[in-house]
């Protein structure tokens, strides 16, 4: 008696494999990350989306570019949850992320071609990972705590916020972000940090809490005494 076959994939899967497949997906990956490339920098361009019911998105986050794109290929998938890791874990980047790895593939594609087994690819970019680490552990430099140390951390703070909507008040919000986290004990987690968003007002009016901090309802006299649905 044949056994019945085991059918793995859903009816009407495509299964490709090879050379070409790798490929493919390539160059998939290559579409997306020339989609979100002109985002990147000080200078970069807004995107405006607008989504089947008509929806427009204007951003030049990566991540929400990528998310609105609804992508459909499962090798550009992979760029958009390295693009969402990365706006998880550190909550920038999303774009150099996804260029970073776009150029990987991209120097990788020659030697596909040529026949290459990827895992021999694979090893080598591993190998340069080491290298490039113990490189930058040997040209890093040790800042001491003080005001070198904080003139250096509002920099970084400045240069993060020169791409985003409040780019023109960067120095004020730096300032504001710097004081934050050198408020925080060593030992405590930087999520501990929270902001709290107020409609109206200036982008001047911001403050740094340090404490903590709770939304106040409206009420008003005899408010406790009035029925409640």
């Amino acid at each position: 008696m044949m056994q019945a076959p085991i059918i793995l994939l859903r009816e009407g899967t495509e299964n490709s494999q090879g050379k070409q497949q790798v490929i493919s997906n390539i160059n998939a990956c290559q579409a997306i990350a020339d989609a979100v490339r002109t985002t990147l920098g000080p200078r970069g361009m807004d995107k405006l989306i607008v989504d089947s019911s008509g929806k427009a998105t204007i951003s030049n986050d990566g991540a929400t570019i990528m998310k609105q794109l609804d992508i459909v290929h499962p090798a550009a998938k992979t760029l958009t949850d390295i693009a969402k890791s990365q706006d998880a874990e550190v909550g920038d980047g999303t774009t150099t992320v996804v260029l970073l790895a776009s150029e990987f593939l991209k120097q990788c594609k020659p030697y596909v071609e040529d026949g290459i087994h990827p895992q021999v690819i694979i090893r080598s970019l591993r190998k340069a990972v080491e290298l490039a680490v113990a490189r930058i552990r040997q040209i890093a430099v040790t800042v001491q705590k003080g005001k070198e140390q904080r003139e250096l951390l509002e920099r970084c703070a400045m240069t993060t916020l020169s791409s985003k909507l409040i780019a023109g008040q960067k120095e004020f919000f730096a300032r504001m972000v710097v004081d934050a986290v050198m408020q925080l004990d060593e030992l405590l987690p930087l999520n501990m940090i929270g902001i709290k968003k107020v409609q109206g007002g200036a982008l001047e009016e911001s403050m740094l809490v340090s404490g903590v901090a709770f939304k106040k309802t409206f009420s008003y006299a005899g408010f406790e005494m009035q029925p409640k649905k």
